[in-house]
């Protein structure tokens, strides 16, 4: 079934494509079709998760198809990233197909419809499992003053989220990334835990924290992350964005594109920054795997390199959501 509908989506641009998904995902929410939801169930961060196998941020944007993707069998659902004030993104076009490789590019830019769009679609939603909601900043906000806009969506996210993530690695914001590094990362992530110990009192209900970060950290700087994070009290990390790097699709179509790479090309470097960083952290903070998963056996590397959890999405786009079952049911939980 899915290869005639992946012929269609494919006949259209990757952007028209993943919109048209995005509507008639939202039109399955309102139906009582449903492929069936499969129980493995875990415990991380002190959350109870149906299956390890979650949705990664990126695909639902601004919470519209919820109910949806639900029913596909995810364990978990993230949406965003969002901002505090609807933002546009990146000039079009802006997302790319590497065909040859399973992978896609984009510069979307965090194109969103803000924080308190996604709220009212959230509260509309009759999703009730655990739901991520993944935070980030405007555009026009300079870098000094991004803790202001993270610290804006938390509050206004807190209630409505299971956990919530603080995306800093995302490589289509200019100076973004600089956030991952020493004192910035270190007074970021210090704001932010005092922000959620407020609101933990304020709510009477405490809200995992957690970090997104690149794949394209080299050794040292993910000792020195996993260092931040231990030392803040971070409740889990998600390994990783997408990359920069083209080593791996080199001279294909589109490959010279600018943006972040995801999908099969980048699965052994999330990989190894998964182990890297497991080993780093020692079991101390949970690890989310993200990047590259297109198959059990690269969600069991995963799994089998330090991750607790799993999420997908570029491999959805080529597979369909066969990819979600097949994991669900294949892949071992240490």
């Amino acid at each position: 079934m899915y290869s005639l509908i992946r012929k269609f989506l494919f006949s259209l641009d990757a952007e028209q494509a993943h919109e048209f998904s995005i509507k008639a995902l939202k039109y399955l929410g309102y139906t009582p079709l449903s492929l069936g939801q499969i129980n493995n169930p875990i415990e991380v961060m002190g959350l109870k998760f149906q299956n390890p196998i979650g949705l990664a941020a990126g695909a639902d944007k601004n919470g519209e198809a919820i109910d949806g993707f639900a029913k596909l069998g995810f364990g978990f659902i993230e949406v965003g990233t969002v901002t505090p004030v609807a933002q546009d993104g990146n000039p079009r076009p802006r997302q790319f197909r590497i065909l040859d490789a399973e992978g896609i590019i984009n510069r979307n830019g965090f194109n969103n419809l803000g924080v308190d769009v996604l709220i009212e679609n959230i509260k509309n939603s009759k999703y009730n499992g655990v739901l991520g909601i993944n935070i980030g900043k405007n555009a026009t906000t300079p870098i000094e003053n991004s803790f202001d806009d993270y610290q804006i969506c938390l509050r206004k996210v807190y209630q409505y989220a299971s956990y919530v993530t603080v995306n800093i690695s995302s490589p289509n914001t200019k100076n973004l990334r600089s956030l991952q590094y020493g004192e910035a990362l270190d007074d970021l992530l210090s704001s932010l835990k005092a922000e959620q110990t407020q609101l933990s009192q304020k709510f009477g209900y405490y809200r995992p924290l957690v970090l997104k970060i690149a794949p394209d950290l080299n050794a040292e700087e993910i000792a020195s992350v996993a260092d931040s994070l231990i030392r803040h009290k971070i409740d889990g990390v998600i390994a990783g964005n997408t990359t920069l790097s083209r080593d791996t699709v080199t001279g294909l179509t589109h490959s010279e594109q600018q943006g972040g790479l995801s999908g099969k090309p980048l699965n052994q470097l999330s990989t190894s920054l998964i182990r890297q960083l497991s080993q780093e952290l020692k079991e101390q903070i949970p690890i989310i795997g993200s990047g590259g998963i297109h198959s059990v056996a690269s969600g069991q590397e995963k799994i089998n390199a330090g991750a607790s959890l799993l999420q997908v999405y570029s491999a959805m786009v080529y597979q369909g959501p066969k990819l979600i079952r097949d994991l669900v049911k294949q892949v071992k939980i240490l």
